[in-house]
């Protein structure tokens, strides 16, 4: 069985460039550290990752570590860990972006992946693993969500054996089940082996909902209602035909439209 959230059927009112930015200096990034060879990758993720014991401790790096807390969001592990993180800020960041304006969004972003890592070099201090990643920061996105948008519903991809669906489920769940994973693998999880730095993942979470009640526009709402009706099941075939068909899609249409037939009419 297999889940997969790839998009929300909650309208954006603007472009998120600040959200475009980001996934384009991701994957910009990315092919660089693929284009390295193998003694200067591993160079450049020593170099450029938050290294816990060079945060918090005192040993020294070629580059000061407060600086690596913002270099190692744009470095990623390999495809799926830049493929799943860069969804996520697809899905949610352009109505968190929508919330509080492009450019106190960039700053919310990297300051919740900051504290992020600052927590997972708190909890794990003597390590000397860097940790590369956007996920603290998205994570910081979706606690924004969580508390902006619980309603909203997110289309998810269900994978069984032969048979492949679409259901709208509520965020609350989908990001709720999230969460309660991170806290339940981070318990048991051995931090000293490496891998993935699920405190981190909490402690952008936390972040996220602390902060987007000083980062939002005062006229935004918080806990808005659904734009569509939840658990409601569709075929794949019916996206793979029409593309993925959300709110922010048929307003974009419906504004283009509008703004033709006004042209016309002048």
């Amino acid at each position: 069985m297999f889940f997969f959230p790839f998009s929300d059927d909650n309208p954006s009112g603007t472009k998120p460039y600040g959200c475009y930015g980001i996934i384009v200096l991701c994957v910009f990034f990315f092919f660089w550290q693929s284009s390295l060879p193998p003694d200067l990758l591993n160079q450049a993720v020593n170099n450029f990752g938050v290294v816990p014991v060079e945060l918090i401790g005192n040993q020294e790096n070629s580059i000061p570590p407060s600086l690596t807390i913002f270099t190692s969001m744009f470095m990623h592990g390999g495809w799926l860990h830049l493929i799943g993180n860069m969804v996520f800020l697809w899905i949610f960041g352009d109505n968190v972006e929508d919330a509080m304006g492009r450019f106190k969004f960039i700053f919310f972003y990297l300051l919740c992946g900051a504290l992020a890592a600052l927590l997972q070099s708190i909890i794990d201090p003597a390590s000397n693993i860097p940790m590369i990643g956007a996920s603290g920061a998205i994570a910081g996105v979706l606690g924004a969500y969580l508390l902006l948008h619980p309603r909203a519903n997110i289309n998810v991809l269900v994978w069984i054996i032969i048979f492949i669906s679409v259901i709208r489920v509520p965020a609350f769940i989908v990001l709720g089940f999230w969460i309660i994973s991170q806290f339940f693998s981070g318990a048991i999880s051995d931090t000293s082996s490496g891998g993935v730095a699920y405190f981190a993942h909490i402690g952008g979470f936390a972040a996220g909902m602390a902060l987007i009640a000083f980062f939002k526009h005062p006229n935004v709402k918080m806990f808005q209602e659904a734009h569509s009706y939840a658990f409601e099941k569709k075929e794949f075939s019916d996206f793979m035909d029409y593309g993925i068909p959300n709110k922010k899609a048929s307003n974009f249409m419906d504004e283009f439209i509008d703004k033709a037939n006004n042209n016309k009419d002048k």
